[in-house]
């Protein structure tokens, strides 16, 4: 019997006592972010599958896995022979889970979950769908604990002091604005399970996840105190002492699911629906008076402030000098064929460990070849790892975390020859990220308000892509950071002054090619006029682009301005730092079209 059959018997015998008809797996955290630890990796655990995304649901007859399309083939082979079907709405079966559930179960039936891993968001939904058949739902349902053998400890790692010349704000400085924003919404606490918004809040970061470095923490902002659930063995003593004299209190993690709701008793509390664990949100609202909205932590730190978008531009050097040096190798290196997607992706990390203040990937690398590249979220892996051989398309996905930043990049090389319509391709993809980066708007312009300039080049050739645009960048945080965002579904967020986020339109033929250009993108004031502020975006990622891949032809005269332009402040700001032959090199990219 596989380990997952064996995983899935003692998941329906554990069903079986507790009276459960249905089991709910989601494959998030109590801190409901993109990025888990192994402790938390229930589904790979159960099933074998490794995407970051998916949700498992077991009866006593069905058991099956819903992730999205960038993983369906990759949730194929890690499946196969095993007792979990791969659920593929494209093949006229369920949409969701949610669909699933109501057309299966049967009035009075029980659907369990561990209510610590669901966000209310989310738990409403499902409420909502099951509402009209009575179906019951329990949220206290954690079946795994005792199951789970050799289950890997939860994080322990040391709080990291982020220090002001980085942050460019004290902690006490964020903690008035916090508090002078509760008054505004008339709240007493706020309620923050984001780890991002605490390492923010006061100054610190972590090593509990992989690429992000964050700290497994819940808190409370009060009027005069922060109660902060972390373990107090995680902090050196001197940044305890200044937490202390600062009104921070330091109270054991695991104690925030009955502390919370007791210390927010008959009062205001702001909670976002979106990132609190519905377990939480429940009991905290069964007490006390909540306002649903983004937490104030997370709308103030998409602004990034100048000592911040300071360190970023120096940040970006380091870093594009490091992608442009991997990029020389590459183009230098005989003997290509014996090159594969893994071993580019860990030459890439050895130049990016070789930049000042490099502390890793803020990502798990893309470097995808060929039908490989049409994979949004591709990464090589030991049962995927393609040679770079013959003439292609390759896609190279990448970024790293500084205390002075987080990068994220995507350069798209021609391997060999181009053929005529992988030129066109990439050059439509160019004129949307061009459009997106000179664009000029109105202040209270929301992101989808300017996804369109990015597919504008690729509708009119009958061309789409199935991602956002853009999203949001922490500092020195994670990788996908909102609010903000560029994307059709985004209508909630306005795009303001100090934002950072990414530009990158697409285009991918599946089991071909597919073609990205990624730079990350900072909001500025540009002017005010009699009709109001407007303002403009500055790209500050740098690295050249492919002009082997370019069709000079299709691009308008700002387009090749633009491009040029790019080109010199590449060059001038990454020569420096360069060798004779890598700055005649990467003269040469960058020469006007």
């Amino acid at each position: 019997m596989t380990g997952a059959a064996e995983n899935l018997l003692q998941i329906r015998s554990a069903m079986q006592t507790a009276g459960i008809d249905a089991c709910v797996i989601p494959s998030t955290d109590p801190h409901l972010g993109e990025e888990v630890a192994d402790h938390w990796k229930i589904i790979t655990w159960l099933t074998g599958f490794t995407g970051s995304s998916a949700t498992v649901v077991i009866t006593g007859s069905f058991a099956g896995l819903w992730t999205d399309s960038r993983y369906f083939l990759q949730a194929e082979k890690e499946l196969g022979g095993s007792a979990f079907r791969l659920i593929r709405p494209d093949t006229g079966a369920w949409n969701d889970y949610l669909e699933f559930l109501y057309e299966s179960l049967e009035a009075g039936n029980k659907v369990g979950l561990d209510g610590r891993t669901l966000s209310m968001s989310q738990f409403r939904n499902l409420a909502g769908r099951l509402k009209k058949k009575s179906i019951i739902i329990d949220t206290g349902c954690d079946l795994v604990t005792e199951i789970w053998t050799g289950r890997p400890a939860l994080p322990a790692s040391r709080a990291l002091d982020h220090k002001i010349e980085f942050s460019g704000k004290t902690r006490e400085r964020k903690l008035t604005e916090v508090r002078e924003q509760m008054k505004v919404k008339g709240v007493k606490w706020q309620l923050m399970t984001s780890r991002e918004d605490i390492m923010w809040l006061l100054n610190i970061r972590g090593n509990d996840l992989k690429f992000s470095p964050l700290l497994d923490s819940f808190a409370l902002a009060g009027e005069e105190q922060v109660i902060l659930f972390a373990d107090e063995t995680r902090f050196p003593p001197a940044l305890a002492s200044e937490f202390d004299s600062l009104g921070v209190v330091i109270l054991p993690y695991g104690e925030a699911w009955d502390i919370i709701p007791t210390i927010t008793e008959n009062s205001a509390v702001l909670a976002d629906p979106f990132t609190t664990p519905a377990m939480l949100f429940n009991s905290v609202a069964a007490r006390s008076e909540i306002t649903e909205d983004i937490s104030i932590p997370s709308r103030l730190k998409a602004i990034k402030n100048k000592t911040e978008i300071s360190n970023l531009a120096r940040v970006m050097i380091n870093d594009g000098t490091a992608l442009v040096k991997f990029l020389f190798w590459l183009d230098s290196t005989p003997g290509r064929e014996s090159l594969s997607e893994k071993g580019l992706a860990e030459k890439i990390l050895e130049f990016r460990s070789g930049q000042k203040d490099f502390l890793g990937p803020s990502f798990q690398t893309i470097v995808a070849f060929n039908q490989n590249s049409a994979l949004p979220h591709y990464a090589p892996s030991g049962t995927s790892d393609s040679p770079i051989a013959g003439d292609g398309i390759l896609l190279i996905d990448s970024g790293g975390q500084y205390p002075g930043g987080t990068t994220d990049i995507t350069r798209t090389v021609a391997v060999g020859v181009p053929a005529a319509r992988q030129i066109r391709d990439f050059t439509l993809v160019l004129k949307g990220h061009i459009r997106l980066a000179r664009i000029k708007f109105p202040l209270g312009t929301r992101g989808h308000q300017l996804d369109i300039l990015a597919r504008e080049a690729l509708w009119a050739d009958g061309l789409n892509f199935g991602h956002g645009t853009g999203h949001g960048i922490g500092f020195f945080l994670n990788v996908h950071e909102g609010p903000q965002s560029i994307s059709p579904a985004d209508n909630r967020n306005i795009i303001s002054p100090g934002m950072v986020l990414s530009n990158e339109p697409a285009i991918y033929r599946e089991g071909q090619y597919g073609i990205r250009t990624e730079n990350v993108l900072i909001c500025y004031e540009d002017e005010e006029t009699e009709f109001g502020r407007f303002l403009k975006f500055d790209t500050i990622s740098l690295c050249h682009i492919d002009k082997t891949l370019i069709d000079k032809s299709l691009l308008n005269w700002e387009e090749i301005s633009w491009i040029n332009s790019y080109h010199t402040d590449v060059y001038d700001k990454i020569s420096p730092f360069l060798t004779d032959d890598e700055k005649k090199w990467l003269r040469e990219k960058t020469e006007p079209l």
